[in-house]
């Protein structure tokens, strides 16, 4: 499950971006499969989707935010197991315009892209976390959030990189959210990704 939990106590509940994509349904290149707790006491094995690359799934970004106001302060938090040595989108923001406005990149190196309305913060000030391999093929959680950008692997490695964007950030919702891969990608990766154990707050 990828969800978003705004940061203001005003607005309540989460987003699941899984159940918006209608995961369960088992659209073309998403399969059901067994999580990272394949042995549970007392419990079934947790269940996760393995994202093929034949795997293309969008929704109007309205869908997650129906108030259509993306919030300024987020984090964004998932558990995946991505294919060894493997470097690609997991989730992309786009506007009506099509340009990437929000991005996560996981594998050797994950990088958190973002634009807001100004332009700001430069491709090449994108935060880019080199100290952090999440191809390896294990279960990783991970989390990042505010202005600068933190990112959590296994709940205890912690790395921080600035994100240089504009004073009041706007991310706008009228265009669409791109899962497993970015408009322009020639291939998408093959992925693992478990409900339940991940939000976008």
């Amino acid at each position: 499950m990828i969800s978003h939990f705004p940061s203001s106590a005003s607005t309540a509940e989460p987003v699941d971006v899984l159940k918006v994509l209608d995961f369960q349904r088992s659209p073309e290149g998403i399969q059901k499969t067994t999580g990272f707790c394949a042995a549970r006491r007392g419990a079934k094995p947790n269940v996760a989707y393995r994202v093929g690359k034949q795997a293309q799934m969008s929704v109007p970004t309205k869908q997650l935010f129906p108030g259509g106001v993306f919030p300024e302060d987020f984090s964004i938090m998932f558990t995946i197991k991505p294919k060894a040595g493997l470097q690609s989108f997991l989730l992309s923001v786009y506007n009506k315009q099509g340009i990437q406005q929000l991005g996560v990149e996981v594998g050797r190196a994950p990088v958190f892209l973002y634009e807001d309305q100004h332009g700001k913060p430069a491709p090449e000030e994108y935060p880019l976390f080199r100290a952090v391999n999440l191809a390896d093929g294990k279960w990783h959680p991970i989390g990042g959030e505010k202005k600068s950008v933190t990112i959590i692997v296994d709940c205890k490695k912690k790395v921080t990189k600035p994100l240089g964007r504009s004073d009041r950030a706007v991310i706008n919702t009228e265009g669409i959210t791109v899962f497993g891969t970015r408009i322009l990608d020639e291939e998408v990766f093959e992925l693992a990704v478990v409900p339940g154990l991940a939000s976008w707050l």
